[in-house]
């Protein structure tokens, strides 16, 4: 049988290893295991999000309402922006997706960081794109001009702060690249872990509604699933300027996000002290992992979001140590498939940290 012939190239992405499968391969009880591979918010979901859910378990049934109206409001009272700039995905990938399914096609370039966010380049792998990848392991945006006036591609993603290694970009410094960009080149800055980002420092944060006022060939993405706890609920967003967002609902398909995901999403954005409460707990607990670093003499990049990526020693494999912590019921994220001698752990409770710092150090 034959298949699209792009997908020869595409490798399949590999998702942190759920707690069911640990259970099954090394028969440890599941309450023995803590997953700190995937940057799930470690105290979960807002309990107003909860009892909300609960309340609409009879609207099962029923298809969800596809305007959205209830979140897009709360979206667009965040941001301050129109309804109409708001399009909704299952996860902000699939508002990826839907960018580059509308933009690229096999004579088109994508420009990206040189380690980033694996789906772009999947995504890109569908329609056949060329994939164009800076250097340097954090954006650094002299760089990526360069390669922009070079390759001329049709689409820029900027991950800040960036999935896998945790740096991000000032904003500022964001808004000066975008001033040398052509308005037929689509910008995307996936803000993904944003939330974490301006706690630690406020020259981080995007500001959305002037964003998208000012460049109309730019989306911003963000997602439901990190500072929210909501990743099993899968819904994430972008906001854009209106001609953007209608081309992308051509590709949407309808209901594409449940009605219990919606409404899950439209709480957890009113409960801003739960909100506050995980920052808070993730600043506290990320100087733990500042400190083992610097006591180990582990290189940590300076991580903006709820995950820290250790950078280990010629004498140590990242493969090698994730297992040997699998085996203990200890979920991390291996990063070797990105050409990195480094593991990333999501920041969890007091708890679950103490019981990494407590395991790796048998195997570093």
């Amino acid at each position: 049988m034959k298949f699209n012939k792009n997908l020869e190239s595409i490798k399949t992405y590999e998702a942190g290893k759920p707690i069911e499968l640990v259970v099954r391969e090394f028969g440890i009880d599941s309450k023995d295991i803590v997953k700190l591979a995937s940057n799930e918010n470690p105290l979960g979901c807002s309990p107003k999000v909860i009892d909300a859910v609960g309340a609409i378990l009879s609207k099962m049934a029923l298809y969800p309402d596809d305007s959205m109206i209830k979140l897009k409001n709360a979206l667009s009272t965040r941001f301050g922006v129109e309804n109409e700039n708001i399009i909704i995905g299952s996860g902000s990938d699939q508002v990826i997706e839907f960018l580059i399914h509308a933009k690229a096609s096999s004579e088109s370039k994508i420009l990206m960081n040189s380690i980033t966010f694996a789906m772009y380049e999947i995504y890109a792998k569908h329609v056949g794109a060329n994939v164009i990848r800076t250097t340097s392991q954090e954006h650094d945006l002299d760089e990526f001009y360069k390669l922009y006036k070079e390759e001329k591609p049709e689409i820029i993603f900027i991950c800040t702060p960036n999935n896998p290694t945790g740096d991000a970009l000032d904003a500022q410094k964001i808004y000066d690249f975008l001033d040398k960009i052509d308005s037929n080149t689509l910008v995307a800055i996936d803000g993904a872990y944003m939330e974490y980002a301006i706690a630690k420092d406020s020259a981080k944060e995007i500001a959305v509604e002037e964003l998208i006022k000012k460049y109309d060939n730019v989306i911003y993405l963000g997602t439901f699933s990190k500072a929210y706890g909501l990743g099993g609920m899968r819904v994430g967003y972008g906001v854009a300027d209106l001609k953007i967002i209608q081309e992308l609902y051509k590709l949407r398909p309808p209901f594409n996000i449940t009605t219990l995901s919606l409404e899950a999403a439209s709480v957890a954005l009113e409960d801003e002290e739960f909100v506050e409460k995980s920052i808070t707990l993730n600043l506290e607990q990320m100087k733990r992992y500042e400190e083992f670093a610097k006591e180990r003499k582990i290189d940590i990049i300076n991580s903006y979001t709820n995950f820290v990526t250790l950078c280990l020693n010629s004498n140590q494999n990242s493969t090698k140590i994730s297992n040997q912590l699998l085996q203990k019921g200890m979920i991390v994220r291996d990063l070797s498939s990105y050409n990195m001698n480094a593991i990333r752990v999501t920041v969890g409770t007091h708890e679950q940290n103490s019981r990494f710092f407590g395991l790796v150090v048998q195997f570093l």
